[in-house]
């Protein structure tokens, strides 16, 4: 399924990171439907060097495609934003100026703004295909 290298992008049901995806790469396969990954970004306690960590395949998915570039989002939009080394799905509660938008989780309540490079269009991964959200 995933091979030795591949990048990817992982979930934890781990509280306060439910629906966050980080970007990682195989390091091995550890069984049936298990891998050990290395996250990208999240570093291990001590700072020696990025945290590994084993994901059954629920919880793996493909780096998602590199979308068309879109000069602006739209109002009500879903997004995946960057924040604390994830991605988090998001709708765009309002476009303000200097290319920065308010960014409305759902999961949380919460509101954040967000610059446009710490956006993308949401995808989901579906039966092994990935679906981009309709632009509204």
């Amino acid at each position: 399924m995933f091979s030795k290298g591949t990048l990817v992008e992982v979930s934890t049901d781990e509280d306060g990171f439910e629906g966050a995806w980080f970007a990682a790469s195989i390091v091995k396969a550890v069984g049936k439907d298990k891998f050990l990954v290395q996250y990208q970004s999240l570093r291990t306690d001590d700072d020696s060097g990025f945290l590994t960590e084993e994901f059954d395949t629920l919880h793996i998915r493909p780096s998602p495609p590199e979308t068309f570039v879109v000069d602006r989002f739209n109002l009500f939009e879903e997004v995946d934003a960057l924040y604390n080394d994830g991605w988090w799905v998001g709708v765009i509660s309002k476009v303000l100026g200097g290319s920065k938008y308010l960014i409305y989780f759902r999961d949380t309540g919460e509101e954040m703004e967000f610059k446009h490079s710490d956006l993308r269009l949401h995808h989901d991964w579906i039966d092994g295909k990935w679906i981009m959200a309709s632009r509204v």
